[in-house]
């Protein structure tokens, strides 16, 4: 019997990404992701909930997650879900549910909503960018 396993989720990094390598040098990185479900019951009371997912990110892309993704920024987020099993040193059986990512979009600027909402006026003002000259003619457009 076929299946399906894929997994499509947009949420908060509720802690810093951690980056680290595996014996053979292989870059993965791990974050948790807070996704909100806001609901109304049968009674029409408003009801939200928060689901916790840890998502793993192999390879380069695990490196740009480390080195953009920050504690309180969004990301968008596509790939598989994967159990993992262990036994504790106390002989205890557990498992966790993750998502294996396949590919991670950074959404917003990073910046949330603890950013400040005046610019610093010690800070250089931003370049401006000159705006190219319009051709003369539409002999020397180039399409």
């Amino acid at each position: 019997m076929p299946s399906f396993n894929k997994a499509i989720l947009m949420g908060n990094l509720t802690r810093d990404p951690e980056l680290r390598s595996t014996p053979s040098g292989a870059p993965v990185c791990n974050f948790d992701l807070a996704l909100n479900r806001v609901y109304t019951t049968q009674a029409g009371d408003r009801k939200e909930e928060v689901c916790y997912l840890t998502v793993v990110v192999w390879g380069k892309q695990g490196e740009h997650c480390a080195q953009y993704l920050k504690k309180g920024r969004s990301a968008h987020v596509e790939g598989h879900l994967q159990q993992r099993t262990w036994t504790t040193p106390e002989g205890q059986k557990r498992s966790k549910i993750e998502v294996v990512a396949e590919r991670v979009q950074f959404l917003g600027d990073g910046r949330g909503p603890r950013a400040a909402s005046a610019p610093d006026p010690d800070a250089d003002p931003p370049a401006r960018v000159p705006e190219a000259d319009p051709p003369a003619s539409d002999e020397e457009a180039p399409f």
